[in-house]
């Protein structure tokens, strides 16, 4: 009799082992020559070699079902357990799933733009109003190249200006003053990967969350990085940015030219990189547009609205 420790990793172990550990019976009720225990991520197997090793391969293959689609159902159990699947893929048109076992894909044409244009460029500039899924889109982009490990890092960075409003001075260390500013990223992190590898994969610089204040001097390399309204920086914070990059990166910029929050004054770098890098080989420009807008209905029509009043305005 032997015994062996085997460590889920990268995977929610809840989605595992099922509700009321009803996965984990059922994989016992499979290998009935081995005892099986389980605590938090780690499983604990002792019993017949023979078995051992077809119970290992299995408990591989449904912790690769698991980390793809985020879900693990009673006919995925039986059918990688009697071998009757050997290879899980993801459809073509999706780019991860959820937390929720929901696929996240281009639900318009131009976010498969956006989709396409990551592909074939290493830096995509993903311009429209708010709701069109740009940052979503993006983060799930970086997720997937961190699951399939053609990336090493996600980096993820937005200029820390206030939206039209004085907070004036904010309590606690570095991490709790920026936080209110990144909160957008972080939301849309934990819709795609399990709350316990997330905080993981923070502590140990994986995916890195910070200011834009905090990329001067830096070179990235090996990650996707990604800025979110783009359209709040300066001309200078743009171009310093920009040149972060390193080998092996892709950069995805982000921004909403109708909600530019720098003192009227101040020239959106936004607004200059898109004219400067317009033909630049190698760069995407990807317009959405109010068509592209996933939130709410009363999102939609309030955008309309807006754009009519502007349109207004400026006549």
């Amino acid at each position: 009799m032997i015994e062996k420790h085997i460590v889920l990793e990268d995977i929610d172990p809840v989605i595992f082992y099922g509700v009321g550990n009803g996965h984990l019976q059922m994989i016992r009720s499979l290998f009935p020559k081995l005892r099986v225990m389980a605590r938090d991520n780690v499983v604990r197997v002792l019993g017949d070699e023979e078995q051992m090793a077809a119970f290992e391969e299995s408990v591989e293959k449904l912790r690769n079902h698991v980390m793809q689609f985020n879900s693990l159902k009673e006919e995925d159990i039986l059918d990688i357990v009697k071998g009757r699947r050997s290879n899980d893929r993801l459809p073509d048109d999706v780019v991860v799933y959820s937390m929720s076992g929901r696929p996240i894909k281009a639900r318009t044409a131009n976010q498969q733009k956006l989709i396409e244009a990551y592909t074939h460029n290493d830096m995509v500039f993903a311009v429209g109003p708010a709701g069109t899924g740009k940052t979503y889109l993006s983060i799930a982009l970086a997720v997937k190249a961190l699951k399939e490990k053609t990336a090493k890092k996600i980096i993820l960075s937005r200029p820390a200006v206030e939206a039209g409003e004085k907070l004036g001075f904010l309590p606690g260390d570095m991490r709790d003053k920026i936080d209110p500013y990144l909160q957008p990223l972080y939301d849309a992190l934990e819709d795609m990967l399990p709350q316990v590898k997330l905080q993981d994969m923070m502590e140990k610089n994986i995916i890195q969350i910070a200011p834009l204040a905090f990329m001067r001097g830096r070179t990235l390399s090996d990650a996707v990085v990604i800025l979110d309204e783009a359209q709040n920086t300066t001309p200078a914070q743009i171009r310093m940015f920009l040149t972060r990059m390193g080998w092996n990166t892709k950069m995805i910029i982000t921004g909403d030219m109708t909600q530019i929050d720098l003192p009227h004054s101040q020239k959106s770098g936004l607004i200059e990189a898109l004219h400067i890098l317009n033909n630049v080989e190698g760069i995407g420009i990807v317009n959405l547009d109010r068509s592209d807008i996933v939130r709410h209905k009363l999102v939609t029509r309030i955008v309309n609205a807006y754009e009519a009043f502007d349109k207004e305005m400026r006549e």
